[in-house]
């Protein structure tokens, strides 16, 4: 039995990791669970349901709340009053980071965005095995979320990711010649750099394959969420950048590969189902028999591989050279995209302006080694220095600062692959 701690449970990771453990109550007891706030209802309700010890919830208005969801949830399965025994609430901006430390086998951290990186960090202090499905905490934490953790400490749940780990399985580390991520392409492969300049958030968040929230759906519209992940593959699996490639595999079944240097490659397949990587996960290093649906090889079917056309999406080259200057060069590089994914959402900002801002941002970033004199951060902390927990909060801070002057200002509409190239 192995008792699990799920953060971000009420968005898409934590609801289809609870159906996971509720498939093996044999396996995996759910002991705590943390959310944002926004979905009261929901999580009393899976509070309830797993019989979770305690809730944590970042909106400290949202106490009161969901103490009376517990009680309506508890009414509607028919609880008396004696029999309803409610979870404790912690609260507050901190309440995830400090649910991670709780007593438990595995933190799945499911948050999305930078924030999760004070859970990310707790959770490897306190020696537990993190299921990691929060890219941007291992992004933007780099070297210090690697010296956190211990030796197969963290396991991915992305699904290239967990696909990697599974391939390389098959060979030692010494015989690895190359990591190859697939990337669906999203919602916009096959268009041109012209004709992304009218895309609607509506239009950027009808994902082929995949359902995902809105900011994790826009970043793969924009391939940035494949700059991410190919951070996240270099840093776990401590390939370097330049044998990390990206190819378009619209059907989504082959979720990566690893190239071995007697010219063999492993390929991961399954069909796209989240369900498959979380299981492995929480279970890691044993695999959870009927996770999700194997491939059905009684039916014909076809699948394509098309290099990524970097002209129209330059994310991902843009990720690569953030990674190649390190530092707080990579926190930068998601903070910036961060606070322009909103600005697109409210009409702020055009698709293309998305990449076109993170890379100006970068730019100014890394434009002076040195440093600056004027107590500006923007260009002080990149890379040679050691970076530290604050470091990487004071980059992140200026480049949405930086980012939402520069949106403000109307910039968005040049060409992606000049900032990629100025950088």
């Amino acid at each position: 039995m192995r008792d699990v701690v799920v953060l971000g449970s009420t968005g898409s990771i934590g609801t289809q990791a609870l159906e996971v453990m509720a498939r093996r109550p044999e396996e995996f007891r759910v002991v705590g669970l943390a959310a944002g706030g926004a979905s009261v209802a929901l999580l009393a309700r899976q509070a309830l349901e797993t019989g979770a010890q305690v809730v944590a919830v970042a909106r400290a208005t949202t106490v009161q709340d969901l103490q009376l969801a517990f009680y309506a949830e508890a009414q509607r399965l028919g609880w008396s009053t004696g029999d309803a025994r409610l979870p404790r609430i912690i609260a507050g901006p901190d309440a995830a980071t400090e649910l991670a430390a709780y007593p438990c086998d595995v933190v799945l951290n499911g948050i999305t965005g930078s924030t999760a990186l004070g859970p990310t960090l707790a959770a490897l202090k306190a020696g537990t095995t993190l299921a990691l499905a929060n890219k941007e905490s291992l992004v933007v934490g780099g070297p210090l979320v690697l010296a956190a953790a211990a030796p197969g400490q963290i396991v991915a749940v992305d699904s290239e990711h967990s696909a990697i780990a599974q391939c390389l399985r098959g060979g030692r580390a010494s015989e690895v010649d190359r990591l190859v991520l697939t990337a669906s392409g999203g919602p916009f492969r096959g268009r041109t750099r012209e004709q992304l300049a009218d895309v609607t958030p509506a239009q950027a968040l009808a994902h082929p394959t995949w359902d995902m929230g809105r900011v994790i759906t826009t970043n793969s519209a924009t391939l940035v969420n494949k700059g991410l992940e190919l951070l996240e593959a270099h840093l776990l699996y401590g390939v370097p950048l330049d044998r990390i490639d990206v190819v378009v595999h619209p059907q989504s079944l082959v979720h990566s590969m690893v190239q071995f240097v007697d010219g063999s490659t492993l390929a991961q397949c399954s069909p796209p189902d989240m369900r498959l990587p979380i299981a492995l996960a929480l279970g890691w290093p044993d695999r959870v028999p009927g996770a999700a649906a194997a491939c059905d090889w009684t039916r014909a079917q076809e699948w394509t591989f098309e290099p990524l056309d970097d002209e129209a999406f330059p994310a991902v080259d843009l990720a690569r050279t953030a990674g190649r200057h390190g530092g707080s060069a990579p926190a930068v590089y998601n903070a910036a995209n961060e606070v322009c994914v909103d600005a697109f959402h409210e009409l702020r900002l055009p698709f293309l302006g998305i990449v076109d801002v993170v890379g100006r941002v970068l730019e100014e970033h890394v434009a002076k080694p040195g440093g600056r004199t004027d107590g500006d951060v923007g260009s002080s902390l990149v890379a040679g220095a050691d970076l530290t927990l604050e470091t990487v909060l004071a980059a992140d801070a200026w480049a949405r600062a930086r980012a939402t002057q520069l949106v403000a200002q109307g910039l968005g509409g040049g060409s992606g692959r000049e900032e990629v190239a100025r950088v």
